[in-house]
């Protein structure tokens, strides 16, 4: 196997261009990349298009941020595919004021089409939707006299994910429920820049506890202590 690169999170999200699709892992900051995202934020890259479960949190009163909040407070993203903004006002402040658009998705939805990107798929039949705001503008296909939502595949520019552990090739393992989104993403991306908490030489990760294969990674940055 032949090592990826290991640069720093200022390197790595020079990688990130203006206008591009980033897919973030996590779930409310669970599996999030902390790292890249501080260097994303000093970045200022804008017109970006966000990928993720969630906006994380952004108290409007207190002025509280986690994770992603902060970028979406300094317009960093002209639109956000998410799933979930209850906790953050600012994101539905930008929502409601026309600022950003913000596409709202079934959680198992979002998780499928990512999934069927990586997997090459045009993308999948889901009930999750049907009769309600959802079906609008989407293709509605009926099998065995039941009614499927046509979701097309969902592809990224930049995934900026976060491992357990990865060896120098870039084979990667994660930190229980920080597995989420992160695998998903990482197949459907072009480039994928991975924050590793730890990173250990090639062969000392045993192969059946590998969840993402090093074919997938592009670039390792190392975690901060």
């Amino acid at each position: 196997m032949v090592a990826k690169p290991i640069i720093t999170a200022d390197a790595a999200v020079d990688l990130i261009r203006e206008g591009a699709v980033v897919m973030l892992g996590g779930f409310m900051g669970c599996g999030s990349p902390a790292g890249l995202l501080d260097a994303l934020e000093r970045k200022g890259t804008k017109n970006l298009t966000l990928v993720c479960n969630d906006t994380a949190m952004h108290n409007l009163k207190s002025g509280e941020m986690t994770f992603v909040a902060r970028l979406v407070a300094k317009k960093q993203f002209k639109k956000m595919i998410v799933t979930h903004i209850g906790l953050n006002g600012e994101t539905q402040r930008q929502m409601n004021a026309g600022e950003t658009e913000v596409q709202l998705v079934p959680q198992g939805t979002l998780a499928e089409i990512i999934r069927a990107a990586g997997a090459g798929l045009g993308g999948v039949l889901t009930p999750t939707g049907v009769g309600t705001e959802v079906e609008e503008g989407k293709k509605v296909v009926e099998v065995d006299g039941r009614k499927y939502l046509l979701e097309k595949a969902l592809r990224g520019d930049v995934a900026l994910i976060r491992a357990k552990k990865a060896d120098k090739a870039g084979n990667l393992t994660y930190d229980k429920t920080g597995r989420n989104f992160n695998p998903l993403m990482a197949s459907a991306c072009e480039t994928v820049i991975v924050e590793a908490d730890e990173i250990v030489e090639i062969g000392e990760l045993d192969p059946e506890v590998v969840v993402t294969p090093s074919v997938f990674v592009t670039h390792l940055v190392r975690a901060r202590q």
